[in-house]
């Protein structure tokens, strides 16, 4: 049997990489690294986002590679009322929230946003 052990990495596709590094950047505090020949990634603790940009993907790629078709959810130590007045003071609207989930590890509190790419994005706090 294997057995799983973490995400190492997960792939965006986007309409323009440098409007989603943006955003990820100054919104999420995620950090932009290029590797490979020409490649662009988020990093943020010990996983990445790689980007791939729509109709121009590195193979192998998903079956049907469409920007805005993610749902994530991203897991922060920062207070959720400090993320709401940084996402605000970034003019993201916040979607819904601060609710009540269910996580990978047990309750989380939650909000939503989206990215340019429409992706819907959870940011959330253990609970």
């Amino acid at each position: 049997m294997i057995e799983i052990e973490q995400l190492d990495h997960l792939v965006l596709t986007v309409r323009d990489i440098d409007v989603s590094c943006e955003f990820y950047t100054q919104v999420l505090g995620m950090q932009r690294i290029h590797f490979g020949a020409g490649r662009t990634a988020l990093k943020f603790g010990r996983q990445k986002i790689n980007l791939h940009l729509y109709r121009q993907e590195f193979p192998p790629c998903a079956a049907t590679p469409t920007p805005g078709s993610a749902d994530l959810c991203f897991i922060t130590r920062t207070p959720l009322d400090e993320v709401a007045r940084h996402i605000q003071s970034c003019d993201v609207p916040i979607e819904e929230g601060p609710i009540r989930r269910s996580g990978a590890n047990g309750p989380i509190l939650s909000l939503y946003v989206r990215d340019p790419d429409g992706n819907l994005l959870e940011i959330a706090n253990q609970e």
